[in-house]
């Protein structure tokens, strides 16, 4: 019986270290989208799909991401648009990191924009990583933009 007592409680133990969670605090600074494709739909003026590739920088991390690179689609209606995107993360050890997105904004760059996100898996000694969180950002003059993202992140069994 003692024995018994002592595996159950040290399953418990592994499985509270296991679903630990983690919290992310990350500003992001990223550049001009390198590529940008975008395409008129048609049907009305101000109205566009546009798919872009862009790489961040990790201003400030305090889970160790480094850098990133995204690839988005966007939907683009009069003055506002609504996006999603994969977001591949490398870790300070080379590990990978990979999220999911999709958010809204203003084409106005004196307005906010928000997104939401999950992370979906990892390679490394991240393979197995989950979480959630968001972001809030702003566009810049140049086409670049800084976001400073939260949320949290646990280690799947």
């Amino acid at each position: 019986m003692r024995k018994l007592m002592l595996v159950v409680l040290c399953l418990l133990g592994f499985a509270s270290v296991a679903m630990a969670q983690n919290k992310i605090e990350t500003k992001w600074h990223c550049s001009k989208a390198a590529a940008a494709h975008k395409f008129d739909v048609g049907d009305m003026p101000d109205h566009s799909y546009q798919i872009a590739q862009g790489t961040c920088t990790a201003t400030s991390s305090g889970s160790g991401e480094k850098s990133g690179a995204y690839t988005e689609f966007q939907e683009l209606w009069k003055a506002s648009f609504t996006n999603h995107g994969r977001f591949n993360v490398t870790m300070d050890n080379g590990d990978m990191v990979y999220y999911t997105y999709e958010g809204s904004g203003s084409t106005d760059i004196k307005k906010p924009a928000s997104n939401k996100w999950k992370i979906v898996n990892g390679s490394g000694k991240q393979k197995g990583i989950k979480g959630s969180g968001t972001c809030s950002g702003k566009q810049n003059e140049d086409g670049s933009s800084d976001w400073a993202c939260t949320g949290t992140s646990s280690m799947g069994t």
